[in-house]
């Protein structure tokens, strides 16, 4: 482990599309929605458009236009809209609770669990999510994530980045912040959590928006750590 590392004690990882690939699991349940039910629409494309409105949601309780609403409620609100949009009528009640339950089934990246459980050996491992508590705690145990402690932005009332959700992570950690690592494949993530004093980890995940997608991996040079994945992280941390 590099020197200016040895006092991390903790690492805080995002989860959506760092941990998770939640794209590819949101396509095969929607696939598998359509096959039952004669549905016939572009369900990558369906996918992408779902995710496009997690951050104008998010965006809206921080504005204040909405009160507090967890992201269950988010994505709710989000999918009756592309249900209208994508014309698919017709779903009952259990079907599109079954639907947006999807985001508690997630499946990892191949290589989380593994570079998880090696990290596990020698570092506290939680989440700081914008997924609510009970989404984090389902996905965990659908997937087998090795977490020690289940933070989320629902526990500040606060959405990353802003600076709350971070803090609440270190308060009850009882951490410096120096002491804790802020993992992700989502810079402005990383660049929010530095601003306290976290280090920070970019984990590359070029697939997160499907093989189609061209995205920018260059890495913030502030950046203490850039990893191809979690197994790599291990292995740069001397694990």
């Amino acid at each position: 482990m590099e020197p200016n590392l040895e006092g991390v004690k903790a690492l805080a990882f995002d989860v959506f599309g760092t941990v998770v690939d939640y794209r590819t699991t949101i396509v095969a349940e929607g696939q598998r929605l359509g096959e039952a039910g004669g549905i016939e629409i572009d369900w990558a494309a369906f996918a992408d458009a779902w995710r496009g409105r997690y951050r104008p949601s998010m965006d809206r309780v921080m504005r204040g236009e909405l009160p507090w609403t967890n992201l269950d409620a988010l994505h709710r609100a989000a999918l009756e809209e592309l249900l209208a949009e994508f014309g698919v009528s017709g779903l009952s009640e259990e079907e599109k609770q079954r639907l947006n339950g999807v985001w508690h089934r997630l499946r990892p990246w191949g290589d989380s669990v593994p570079g998880l459980l090696r990290l596990k050996t020698r570092f506290v491992l939680a989440t700081l999510s914008n997924g609510n508590v009970r989404l984090l705690v389902d996905m965990a145990k659908n997937a087998g994530l090795p977490w020690d402690l289940i933070f989320s932005a629902e526990l500040a009332r606060a959405y990353k980045p802003d600076p709350r959700a971070y803090r609440m992570l270190q308060e009850l950690l009882m951490l410096n912040p120096n002491e804790i690592m802020m993992v992700a494949a989502h810079q402005d993530d990383l660049r929010a959590a530095q601003d306290l004093g976290f280090k920070a980890a970019f984990v590359m995940r070029p697939l997160e928006h499907g093989p189609q997608a061209v995205p920018d991996l260059t890495a913030d040079p502030s950046f203490d750590v850039v990893a191809t994945d979690l197994v790599d992280l291990a292995r740069q941390l001397g694990l």
